[in-house]
């Protein structure tokens, strides 16, 4: 359950945590935010990173085994990529708007604001701004 601030409206999950590893939360009244803007510029580039890593290792999943020393450092980044993603996901899924709300039945009705998306070959892409969403 996602904590909620003292108007009792969710707070965001940031996409990083205190030093001791505690989670961070926003609270905002809305998207716009200045630090609404910088978590979701920390969330692309996250998932930017974790997109290299898995084209890092994926050569290796077919090649003979790495030394030891470069499995533990890949086997390091991966989990840390996979950690971040799943921080991300928890994030956008806690402030998707709730099944049977006018704010769900509104969001069903409106256009995406990036555009619609279209499969051309193997990736998924944005239509409005032509990035890539998916492999």
């Amino acid at each position: 359950m996602m904590p909620t601030d003292s108007q009792g409206r969710p707070m965001r999950l940031l996409p990083w945590t205190t030093a001791s590893g505690a989670p961070c939360y926003l609270s905002a009244a809305g998207p716009g935010s200045r630090m609404s803007r910088m978590a979701d510029d920390v969330e692309e580039e996250l998932l930017i990173s974790a997109e290299w890593l898995l084209d890092d290792v994926e050569p290796l999943l077919t090649a003979p085994p790495a030394d030891t020393q470069e499995l533990i450092r890949l086997s390091t980044s991966l989990a840390v990529a996979l950690r971040n993603i799943l921080r991300i996901a928890d994030s956008r899924g806690a402030r998707l708007p709730q099944a049977g709300t006018e704010e769900a039945v509104a969001a069903t009705e409106e256009p995406a604001e990036r555009g619609k998306t279209e499969c051309c070959g193997a990736e998924t892409v944005c239509r409005a701004c032509e990035r890539r969403i998916h492999p």
